[in-house]
């Protein structure tokens, strides 16, 4: 196994690990064992427990910003909002759906007020609402979308997938029996209806 593909190994069992037990919770001989390696093997890729969970932030950031940025390079110059919409909230739910230990890793950094749970906020929340608000308002440049503050809009419309994602991963909720494509149309619908822009605003 080559450097690289020891590394994301280890970062794949932590993953695993911090999800079911949090941060304080794992041990560095745990994560260890876990990644099939000693303790000064792991030490040599992540000196410190820490220096693993930066790197796990790092890592999915750079994946979800590729991602994202990827969606609205297609959509940005067409005025196509549902499909951009579709697209991004299809994006969203496909990590819950595709990664639910990392998932159950943030909720846990977020309930030990654990200091790195910070910097994933700013690293990946901060940069989806502002690359999706950055849309917004741009939209209602062009008269688009009724004319409010383009966070709040980012936010409501994130809100919804995002509940929709957790009740999935946490609860595996049944309350909502319609299939993912109906869900995400009556969602974007919802919401473009609720911001198209009025005739003398």
């Amino acid at each position: 196994m080559s450097g690289g593909e020891r590394r994301g190994a280890i970062l794949d069992c932590a993953i695993r690990l911090f999800a079911g037990k949090g941060f304080r919770g794992t041990t560095t001989r745990e994560l260890a064992f876990a990644a099939g390696v000693s303790e000064p093997v792991l030490y040599q890729h992540f000196p410190t427990k820490q220096a693993l969970y930066t790197a796990i932030i790092e890592s999915k950031a750079s994946e979800g910003h590729q991602r994202i940025g990827a969606i609205f390079k297609r959509y940005k110059t067409t005025g196509d909002d549902r499909a951009l919409l579709t697209q991004l909230a299809n994006g969203i739910l496909d990590r819950y759906e595709r990664d639910p230990d990392y998932i159950r890793l943030l909720m846990f950094s977020a309930l030990e007020r654990h200091e790195l749970a910070g910097e994933f906020c700013e690293r990946q929340l901060v940069h989806l609402y502002d690359v999706l608000a950055g849309y917004i308002k741009g939209r209602m440049k062009a008269g688009a979308f009724a004319r409010m503050d383009p966070n709040l809009a980012a936010r409501m419309f994130l809100g919804m997938v995002n509940h929709h994602g957790l009740m999935r991963v946490l609860f595996k909720d049944t309350l909502v029996k319609a299939s993912r494509k109906k869900f995400v149309d009556a969602m974007v619908r919802t919401f473009l209806q609720g911001m198209a822009a009025v005739e003398g605003n």
